[in-house]
């Protein structure tokens, strides 16, 4: 007996397999994939062409250490049409499932866990707002200074700084923004017409603080060096040192 196997994997953790197997009793060509549609959940199909096997599609669902199998078979003859159904049919299926159900199921799983993690954390964000507001408080003669020796020279400035989770995408027009306002800690921060940031996350900076527990976070500057305007966005784990011409905003946009 003759038999020949191929697996792939991608990025995002789709499987795709095929083989073909010979012998005395006839040939058979199987060919499927599998993907991950949820933590714990794995979703695959696989369609068998053979002779004189027929046609047929099993459905295979994992999840958690449960496995559950669909078999199908849709002819006993070799055609063109069974084998163009098995293999477009489940495709279309999952499409569909993947847009009306398992991308509204997940985002909705994923936004109660967020919630959970928002309530279980909701004193100690309030603790640590208490702390940050407090340091902003005592940073308050110090920034003075730095703004004064910075304007004396054209400095680096910082107009607005805010920390958190920006909503920029129109399809998430009805999300809420969830920042806060950190010029001051910034400009706390400038030495000599420079601010450095590390690729840490920013929260543990003074005067920071984290709004939105477990949610994608970003730092947008507004800035003025030699009476120039300039903007930034960066992630949160992404280091950012300005000025920098590439930030400067031109008169004419």
């Amino acid at each position: 007996m003759l038999s020949y196997q191929y697996k792939f994997q991608d990025e995002d953790q789709t499987k795709v397999k095929g083989s073909l197997k010979a012998g005395f009793f006839g040939t058979v060509v199987e060919y499927g994939a599998e993907r991950k549609i949820s933590r714990h959940s794995v979703l695959g199909a696989t369609v068998s062409v053979g002779v004189p096997q027929g046609v047929s599609l099993k459905i295979k669902l994992n999840r958690a250490s449960q496995t559950y199998f669909f078999p199908i078979h849709l002819t006993d003859q070799l055609l063109p049409s069974a084998v163009f159904y098995a293999t477009v049919g489940p495709l279309v299926f999952y499409l569909a499932m993947q847009r009306l159900v398992i991308r509204p199921y997940l985002s909705a799983q994923k936004e109660q866990e967020l919630e959970k993690q928002r309530e279980s954390s909701s004193s100690d964000i309030a603790r640590k707002k208490q702390e940050a507001e407090a340091a902003v408080r005592l940073m308050q003669e110090s920034v003075r200074r730095v703004i004064e020796w910075e304007e004396s020279r054209m400095g680096l400035i910082i107009l607005n700084a805010w920390y958190g989770k920006f909503v920029t995408d129109t399809s998430r027009k009805q999300e809420k923004a969830k920042v806060i306002d950190v010029t001051v800690p910034l400009q706390c921060l400038v030495k000599d017409s420079k601010l450095i940031l590390t690729d840490a996350c920013k929260s543990g900076l003074p005067g920071f603080y984290d709004p939105c527990v477990g949610e994608e976070k970003s730092l947008k500057v507004l800035y003025q060096f030699r009476g120039v305007m300039h903007q930034n966005l960066s992630g949160d784990t992404e280091a950012l040192r300005i000025p920098k011409q590439s930030h400067r905003i031109d008169a004419d946009t």
